[in-house]
C-alpha cells in the first residue's frame, strides 16, 4: 500500500469534516465535523509515521491520540446536553449568548 492511497482518504475525512464544521449550526454537528477533521489528521500521521519510520512506537503515539479524541468528544457531548438539558439550547448562535 503506497503512502498515497492512506493520504488521499485522509484528505477526504478532513474535507468533510471541514465542510461541516463550516456548514452546520447545531452544536453536535459542530462537533462531529471536528471529530472527522481530527480523525483526518490522525490518519495521515500514521501514514506518514509508517512510511517514514515503521517501529511501533508511532501506534503508541496514535492510539494515545485516538484516546484523547474520544475522551475529548465525551466531555464535549456530556456538555452539550448539559445545556440542552439546562435551557434546550442545541445551536452555536444560542450557545454564543450565554456569555456572562
Amino acid at each position: 500500500m503506497t503512502l498515497e492511497l492512506v493520504l488521499l482518504p485522509a484528505a477526504a475525512l478532513f474535507a468533510v469534516g471541514l465542510y461541516g464544521a463550516l456548514t452546520q449550526q447545531s452544536v453536535v454537528m459542530l462537533m462531529m465535523g471536528l471529530e472527522l477533521m481530527l480523525g483526518g489528521v490522525v490518519l495521515a500521521a500514521a501514514a506518514v509515521w509508517h512510511h517514514v519510520a515503521p517501529v511501533a512506537e508511532g501506534q503508541v503515539l496514535i492510539v494515545f491520540a485516538v484516546t484523547a479524541m474520544a475522551v475529548e468528544m465525551a466531555v464535549g457531548f456530556a456538555v452539550v446536553t448539559a445545556l440542552f438539558r439546562a435551557r434546550e439550547i442545541d445551536t452555536t448562535d444560542d450557545a454564543a449568548k450565554l456569555r456572562g
